[in-house]
């Protein structure tokens, strides 16, 4: 079974939990759990395919990363895909929990980080620098004095 399809079982039975998968030299996240990386890291959500996303790092950055998520409260488990899935670290926060808090946030901060790209690609692309002279333009009255 690949860690995909084991991600989203997983997932089912630990709703509540960033999911983080060693895979080789790095560590994974899928799903919804990728949104959580990217907002608290700025690392890069990649399409595995139509349906899903990831985001990773080298293994060598998880003390950072569980440091940061254990500030934030987050239940958290690290599972090692070479050992049949077995769990490397876990840590549970009960009603503490802020898996839901900071997915919501996370949710909205890639949405428009997407959308603020996609801008900036197009223009990039674009030859009418009369846009870009508008954006500005709009940028500048709405700066507070």
């Amino acid at each position: 079974m690949s860690v995909l399809n084991m991600s989203k079982n997983i997932k089912m039975i630990h709703p509540n939990y960033l999911i983080c998968y060693r895979v080789g030299a790095f560590v994974n996240c899928y799903g919804k759990d990728a949104y959580i990386l990217s907002y608290l890291f700025n690392y890069k959500i990649n399409k595995v395919n139509q349906s899903n996303i990831m985001s990773g790092f080298p293994k060598n950055a998880l003390p950072k990363v569980t440091a940061r998520i254990q500030r934030e409260k987050i239940n958290y488990i690290i599972l090692d895909t070479r050992n049949n899935y077995d769990i490397d670290e876990k840590e549970e926060y009960g009603n503490l929990n802020r898996y839901d808090e900071i997915m919501d946030n996370a949710q909205k901060y890639v949405k428009a980080k997407f959308r603020v790209q996609q801008i900036a690609d197009y223009l990039l692309s674009s030859k009418d620098s009369k846009i870009i002279g508008k954006i500005e333009n709009i940028i500048y009255e709405n700066r507070k004095i």
